[in-house]
């Protein structure tokens, strides 16, 4: 019973981790060494600080609608390399982070769905 318990409260620590991906996320371009190409660039750095602030926001506010951007965040950067056009160790990178991302949020709205606001409003507390 305590492991059903675990996929079905929604923990601060998850929230964290995405504040750690994103975090990531926005520094992509430089560990994969692909900093100089702009528009990658920059499109790293504002997913990365969408997951980051959607994730801080759960954390103060929790709501179901931050989960539902953080997936689509995760989306968006798993197809990016294919918008975009690039290849190698950065397209690895978001694919793999945007999987997760991804992943992590269809794991919180689970969590979530069926919680009403107050509910929702005592996560953290």
């Amino acid at each position: 019973m305590a492991g059903l318990r675990f996929l079905d409260v929604h923990r601060t620590w998850e929230d964290w981790v995405g504040v750690i991906l994103g975090v990531l996320i926005a520094c992509t371009p430089w560990i994969a060494g692909h900093p100089a190409n702009e528009p990658i660039t920059w499109n790293a750095i504002v997913i990365g600080a969408l997951v980051v602030g959607l994730a801080l926001l759960a954390l103060v506010n929790l709501q179901t609608w931050e989960e539902s951007l953080e997936l689509i965040c995760g989306l968006w950067l798993m197809a990016s390399p294919f918008t975009f056009g690039y290849g190698g160790d950065l397209r690895i990178w978001h694919l793999v982070l945007g999987a997760i991302v991804a992943l992590l949020a269809l794991f919180e709205l689970f969590q979530d769905w069926n919680r009403s606001e107050d509910e929702l409003a005592r996560h953290g507390h």
